[in-house]
């Protein structure tokens, strides 16, 4: 009964797609939280081996030649991955001063125990010592005040200021407008600029845990040139579509169940086989 394996292997997918749907769901009201979804493949015997033009037996016919599988019942599913849906989420007023929301594809980088992030979590902070920070204290930094030409050389980056170099500070009992280019403004100038990133290929990006990514490849950063608008007093809402993530579910578990089926139906017959043999 090696045949189990195949809708056993459909079984796992649907779950793990079961999964997915429901991390989606969960964080419907998570600000700037991007969705996930699953890409499947399915190994076919026939694609891998081929099969003949002309499949016609040179014997004396049986019902079996009539019915080719062309190795299907040896077709496996499996999980090929999972990416993020960059979609827009909506705005929600806030009227804070200190909560931004990004239009576009920019990211804002931010420095954490493990490293420079990105993130568009935009409920922002003050700290006791007055850095600007994301609800979980991960310190917002500026941007890079370097030349455009010497973001283009891969040498020139270790000479870049140190990301602890570039945490936004604002003065006691200040006022902040950020403007629509990230443009920190208070009462007494201009203290700085928020550094929003973009990138060549953000499907690259890798999640860590709903609002945190890291890039594998520096290279992958554009600095230059950004499209991206920073507005103040809003929050960008999680982009899952409640309704559409819970119709997927109901399919999810539909297709669970059906594949469950099959499974029961091949022990059946397994079962049957054992004890019909056992009888001769």
């Amino acid at each position: 009964m090696k045949n189990i394996w195949v809708p056993l292997s459909g079984q796992v997918a649907q779950q793990r797609k079961v999964e997915t749907i429901a991390n989606n769901v969960a964080n419907a009201n998570t600000v700037g939280f991007k969705k996930d979804q699953l890409v499947f493949k399915e190994h076919l015997t026939a694609l891998t081996q081929g099969v003949e033009d002309i499949d016609i037996p040179r014997k004396e016919f049986s019902p079996a030649d009539f019915y080719h599988t062309q190795g299907a019942e040896n077709a496996m599913v499996a999980v090929d991955g999972s990416f993020t849906i960059h979609e827009q989420g909506q705005f929600i007023p806030t009227s804070n001063p200190l909560d931004i929301a990004l239009k576009g594809d920019g990211f804002l980088e931010v420095l954490t125990p493990t490293g420079v992030r990105f993130t568009r979590k935009g409920n922002l902070s003050l700290s006791r010592d007055g850095e600007l920070v994301t609800d979980q204290g991960f310190k917002v930094l500026s941007a890079l005040e370097v030349p455009s030409e010497a973001l283009r050389e891969p040498a020139a980056i270790n000479s870049f200021p140190k990301p602890e170099d570039r945490i936004v500070k604002v003065p006691t009992n200040s006022t902040l407008t950020v403007s629509l280019d990230g443009e920190l403004l208070t009462k007494d100038g201009t203290i700085g600029k928020l550094s929003i990133v973009e990138f060549a290929d953000k499907h690259a990006l890798k999640k860590e845990g709903n609002s945190l990514f890291i890039t594998p490849d520096e290279a992958n950063i554009v600095r230059t040139d950004i499209k991206t608008t920073v507005n103040q007093g809003f929050l960008e809402g999680s982009n899952v579509n409640a309704i559409e993530e819970m119709s997927e579910l109901i399919k999810a578990h539909r297709h669970f169940e059906s594949i469950q089926k099959a499974i029961n139906a091949y022990d059946s017959i397994s079962g049957k086989a054992a004890n019909e043999i056992g009888k001769f």
